[in-house]
């Protein structure tokens, strides 16, 4: 038997995003994890997480929302914003989310029901963060930022900041049903 904590937060959101990073800090030490996927849409998740893993090897992606996610021709992540969390040494990615692309156009269109769009709220039971913690693996691992079959941190939040931290044994989009949730470190609980 392994006994280890997980963490809840009374209410989700950004108030929780420094406890998280302590949260992955700690596990990154005891663990020896390499890999931390962290979802960044303004960039502010992104620096400070930058910030505090710059120079240690711990290999750092930050995804953000795609181009068009909030209107057309427009990111939500501030250029300079961008250009510090490179400069301490963390990749940014910008892609499609896995389930929020051309299903949701059609859902929108025709108000039908697909695959990725039940995905999606199947895993919302857990929350917003663990929702998109699945996400960004497959992002990173599509991107070819991590290796598919390596246990990675995952980090991300309800809406701004982070409130979930997740490791997963991550995979490619395209072998889904192979993704695997080893841990919950982190998530807000619900019906407080």
């Amino acid at each position: 038997m392994i006994e280890k904590k997980t963490y809840y937060f009374e209410k989700p959101g950004k108030a929780n995003t420094g406890d998280c990073l302590s949260i992955v800090q700690s596990a990154v030490r005891d663990y020896g994890y390499e890999y931390i996927v962290v979802a960044t849409t303004g960039g502010d998740t992104g620096l400070l997480f930058s910030e505090a893993f710059k120079g240690t090897g711990v290999k750092l992606a930050a995804i953000t929302h795609s181009y068009g996610f909030k209107e057309p021709n427009t990111i939500e992540l501030d250029p300079d914003m961008a250009n510090k969390i490179r400069a301490n040494g963390a990749v940014l990615y910008t892609g499609t989310m896995v389930t929020h692309s051309l299903e949701s156009a059609f859902a929108k269109q025709f108000n039908g029901l697909y695959p990725t769009l039940i995905v999606a709220q199947t895993l919302r039971r857990f929350g917003e963060g663990p929702k998109v913690c699945c996400e960004i693996a497959m992002m990173a691992v599509d991107a070819g930022l991590v290796p598919e079959g390596r246990d990675i941190v995952t980090v991300a939040g309800t809406g701004r900041g982070a409130d979930t931290v997740m490791v997963i044994r991550c995979s490619a989009s395209k072998r889904f049903l192979d993704l695997k949730v080893q841990e919950i470190l982190a998530k807000p609980l619900f019906g407080i």
